[in-house]
């Protein structure tokens, strides 16, 4: 079934841009890690960070809500592409982190509403209780409050300026080559990428290394991207770049790719195109499929087709294009004139 994007975020399906925001910043800041250290917290953290990605993008979501979260991994079936296109696919980069600090502006807001006049951050805490659907934050037991367990609205002025927008970093491209066979199937493909990575004191950065996994889905077409948000190298004041993966048909010693069809040329004697033969055709497979060409004249535009031997279609795997058989007639280089005569009086 997949994940109820809506229900993550306790939005109807019909909420407006707004409404989505202020259902992530109510969720997002109840169960961070860093205030909530209750069991299941981290994850539902991360769970309405993935809802939020999806459901902020006009995009992504119209294809969740027509396909739901298999066709974000391109699993659509079935029309042509649908509202993401025939190659669209999205995986989310599984830092929720990240997207609470593009949200937010920085990874702790909550300083910017006590850093002034309050002590350390520690104190602060979260509240359940909400105020018009928006979250509110609590204070310390004696620091405003009425009477343990009510809240009342406050304004905080730090003195500090707001903080100007983060630009993001062009997105970084790669080709994937994968070979037919593994279009066939599908494959797991591992990409190491070494980035720079910003040290807690948000000044010095070191390199690290970072393995990310690439499920290539069967019948996969050539110019399919996947994209890893956010996984470039990190700097202050920047949000770092996406990693995106295009996905390269390496090529094949005896297929070619046409869409789901691949085609082979089956080399022939002329001898044999005239009075038949017959030819074993290699399959994707590994093993060969005869075709019988006693009772034919073999042409040099002749094609056969092995139906349901070729590549699954991208939208329905259980369906297969075809390999379309070719022929390539070996001429012989010269003829002795008794071979003249006798294909003289023959044709």
């Amino acid at each position: 079934m997949g994940k109820d994007f809506y229900k993550l975020l306790g939005v109807p399906r019909n909420a407006s841009e707004d409404e989505i925001k202020k259902a992530y910043r109510k969720m997002a800041l109840k169960y961070h890690p860093d205030k909530n250290k209750s069991p299941g917290a981290e994850e539902k953290f991360k769970d309405v960070a993935e809802a939020y990605e999806v459901l902020s993008d006009k995009k992504k979501k119209d294809v969740y809500d027509r396909y739901g979260e298999e066709g974000l991994k391109g699993n659509m079936g079935g029309g042509n592409g649908g509202a993401g296109g025939p190659n669209f696919t999205y995986t989310y980069h599984g830092d929720p982190r990240a997207t609470f600090a593009q949200f937010f502006g920085n990874n702790n807001p909550f300083e910017q509403f006590f850093s002034q006049g309050m002590g350390p951050g520690g104190n602060v805490f979260f509240s359940e209780e909400m105020n018009n659907g928006q979250g509110m934050y609590g204070m310390p037991h004696g620091m405003g409050q009425s009477r343990p367990g009510a809240f009342r609205s406050q304004s905080f002025h730090t003195g500090s300026p707001k903080p100007s927008a983060k630009r993001q970093d062009p997105a970084v491209e790669h080709d994937l080559y994968v070979t037919l066979e593994d279009i066939a199937r599908g494959c797991t493909k591992k990409m190491k990428i070494s980035r720079k990575v910003m040290n807690p004191d948000n000044v010095t950065s070191r390199r690290e290394d970072k393995v990310l996994t690439i499920n290539v889905k069967p019948g996969w077409k050539a110019g399919t991207k996947i994209t890893f948000q956010r996984e470039g190298d990190q700097g202050p004041g920047k949000i770092p770049a996406d990693i995106v993966f295009i996905i390269r048909d390496k090529p094949h010693p005896l297929f070619k790719r046409e869409d789901a069809n691949i085609r082979h040329a089956c080399s022939v004697k002329l001898r044999d195109a005239l009075c038949g033969t017959v030819v074993e055709v290699p399959t994707l497979t590994g093993e060969k499929v005869p075709i019988d060409l006693t009772r034919d004249i073999v042409k040099p535009n002749s094609v056969r087709r092995l139906q349901g031997r070729g590549l699954p279609h991208p939208k329905e795997p259980s369906r297969r294009g075809d390999l379309i058989v070719s022929f390539d007639i070996k001429f012989p280089d010269q003829l002795t004139s008794s071979a003249k005569e006798i294909l003289a009086s023959i044709l």
